[in-house]
């Protein structure tokens, strides 16, 4: 397989990332081009990929079950026509946030797709932050996980000129990431206590554990994944309570809506930052050449 001649397969929702990722690496870059009908159904068309190291560039953003077909359909295609490997990236892993039975009677959909991925011949994904170890640990196929946490840290640095900043977790489940994070950067950190009503979504956070430090300091509020802003939105409440200085918000997907862009500025956010793992007005931080240089080491 070392061997095989490496194609990066642009998958429809990724073109753009897909071909930095084959700039990168200075390889073969495969087109897809896939028709929605007007029923909703996709039918995809690519070259050939005989022989190849097939690497399948496709994001599972919204809508999310689409983008999930179209992946299988061209993880099938390349495993049919006889390609040597064959990988996904998958910038943003739809579903890894049902990685188990939170509630009676639901289903770890996690379950189902990591079955679904081995069933067309997939053999190793790569993830990007993904918000879970647990929806990996359902593949029996090879799983790497990439950080973007270096780069995120190198774009504060580089772009952000913050008065003694801190760094903050929204979550307890994002305490890992912001430690590392404010590791690299050599600043403070905090993780707000938050919870959500399984049921209705509402999201509270524990206001009498966070220390007074926020108080006159710029914050970078550190996420894996946004999509409604909810924790965002009440964690910017919390901390400018306290006396916080800006805000800043930073994560690896945004999912963000137009409205729920401007209800977070509303909240007092000075700006929102992503990765380009989901196509946005946010994604400023590009993700290719880490992506590139994973794909170097795993062949």
């Amino acid at each position: 397989m070392k061997n095989a001649e490496l194609a990066i397969v642009a998958g429809p929702s990724s073109f753009e990332l897909g071909s930095r990722i084959a700039a990168n690496l200075n390889s073969e870059l495969i087109t897809v081009n896939a028709t929605v009908f007007s029923d909703g159904e996709s039918k995809i068309q690519m070259p050939n990929v005989k022989g190849k190291y097939c690497v399948i560039v496709q994001s599972l953003y919204p809508p999310p079950d689409r983008h999930l077909l179209q992946t299988l359909m061209i993880s099938k295609k390349c495993r049919d026509d006889g390609a040597d490997m064959v990988c996904n990236i998958l910038p943003y892993m739809a579903y890894a946030r049902q990685d188990r039975a939170f509630v009676n009677d639901e289903f770890p959909t996690m379950a189902l797709i990591a079955e679904l991925f081995e069933s067309v011949g997939t053999k190793r994904i790569f993830a990007l932050d993904i918000h879970s170890s647990k929806a990996l640990s359902y593949f029996t196929i090879e799983t790497i996980n990439i950080s973007s946490i270096p780069i995120l840290a190198e774009y504060v640095k580089s772009n952000l000129h913050l008065d003694k900043p801190i760094a903050v977790s929204p979550d307890i489940g994002g305490r890992k990431r912001v430690e590392d994070f404010s590791q690299l950067l050599n600043i403070d950190f905090i993780t707000l206590e938050k919870k959500r009503d399984r049921y209705s979504g509402e999201v509270f956070i524990d206001e009498k554990n966070i220390p007074d430090i926020v108080a006159k300091r710029d914050i970078v509020i550190l996420d894996d994944i946004i999509s409604t802003g909810s924790s965002v939105i009440k964690a910017t409440e919390v901390l400018r309570k306290k006396g916080s200085g800006k805000i800043y918000v930073l994560c690896t997907h945004s999912l963000l809506a137009d409205e729920n862009f401007i209800k977070i500025l509303g909240a007092g956010v000075e700006n929102i930052i992503s990765t380009n793992s989901v196509p946005s007005r946010v994604a400023k931080i590009d993700i290719a050449p880490t992506i590139a240089s994973c794909i170097c080491n795993r062949r």
